[in-house]
């Protein structure tokens, strides 16, 4: 009777013990549901943010393809009046400069991107081991110019004075290629990441610092490695000041594209309105629709950089990275 009585107690227990895991896991579930009403909101909320970042773009797009006349006449609108490509004809025209602007800045992009890459997570995973004797000497060090920046004058004397770098395509890379809130983002991605028990497993198979950086720290660190080369990319494409202070006016082979489309983004308006000494050509120069062909043409190649760098964010990289 005794042994009866204790295996149904033994039953009643488990019994007891799936009935509660049962309630736990329903009140899960019902915490983690978002109910129809919410999803239709969060729905909505979600599209009206990406029609707001997108339509902005699409309408540069349309007016860029709208005739002068009726931009004039009607002023701007998603369905215009009259379609032309009179200011990509004027691009097209300045093909042999915009396209080696276009190649330059292809060429910057890249070499810049996969330098400063390469430089900010070196300093990064540096910085982010406690071992290194100079550690907090040096995150103080690159720390310090994100508050108080060095200055145009003399970073310019450094640059040419000293390296040289003056009519150079070291001038448009090298200057921006590592970033102080590059560093600290790597940084503090190695510090919470990158397991210590990783790096000992490494240095019991022999491995010194350099491989095991290059063999096990970095192929886990993929999404921020994506993230600093995607804020590189960006600012690579976009840069035009370096161009203005760095590079000759006669040197027109070292220009990046940003460069040239700002420079006759600015000597429209001049041309416009000095129409009588620069001929019919200026004259008939859409104006309007020329800026907004120049946006078009600087925005539309590094919209395709994003969806390349997007697959890379994805979680659970640091899975079965620590040897049982």
């Amino acid at each position: 009777m005794a042994i009866r009585a204790k295996k149904k107690q033994e039953e009643y227990n488990a019994l007891d013990a799936k009935k509660n895991a049962s309630n736990l896991s329903d009140g899960m579930l019902r915490f983690n549901c978002v109910r129809p009403a919410a999803n239709v909101a969060y729905s909505l909320l979600f599209i009206a943010l990406a029609l707001v970042c997108v339509l902005p773009v699409v309408f540069v797009a349309i007016i860029s393809i709208t005739s002068e006349q009726s931009i004039g006449q009607y002023g701007y609108s998603f369905f215009p009046k009259q379609l032309s490509l009179s200011s990509y004809r004027y691009v097209w025209n300045m093909r042999d400069l915009v396209g080696r602007a276009f190649l330059n800045s292809v060429g910057i992009t890249v070499v810049g991107t996969c330098i400063g890459v390469i430089l900010t997570a070196a300093m990064g995973y540096t910085l982010s081991r406690k071992s290194y004797k100079f550690r907090g000497f040096f995150t103080y060090f690159i720390f310090i110019p994100m508050l108080f920046h060095g200055g145009t004058l003399s970073s310019y004397v450094v640059n040419t004075q000293i390296l040289g770098l003056k009519d150079t395509y070291w001038a448009l890379i090298l200057p921006i290629c590592c970033s102080s809130f590059n560093i600290i983002i790597m940084r503090t991605f190695f510090t919470t990441t990158v397991p210590d028990e990783m790096i000992e497993s490494g240095k019991i198979d022999g491995a010194n610092q350099l491989r095991i950086f290059a063999q096990l720290v970095l192929p886990i660190c993929l999404p921020a490695l994506a993230t600093i080369a995607l804020f590189l990319t960006f600012a690579y494409w976009n840069e035009w000041y370096l161009a203005s202070i760095y590079i000759s006016s006669n040197r027109t082979d070292l220009f990046p594209l940003q460069y040239i489309l700002v420079s006759i983004e600015e000597k429209i308006q001049f041309l416009i309105n000095n129409a009588g000494f620069m001929g019919a050509d200026a004259q008939d120069m859409p104006s309007e629709t020329m800026r907004m062909a120049i946006v078009v043409i600087a925005v539309v190649p590094i919209m395709f950089a994003y969806p390349f760098f997007q697959k890379y964010y994805i979680s659970g990289l640091t899975v079965g990275a620590v040897k049982g």
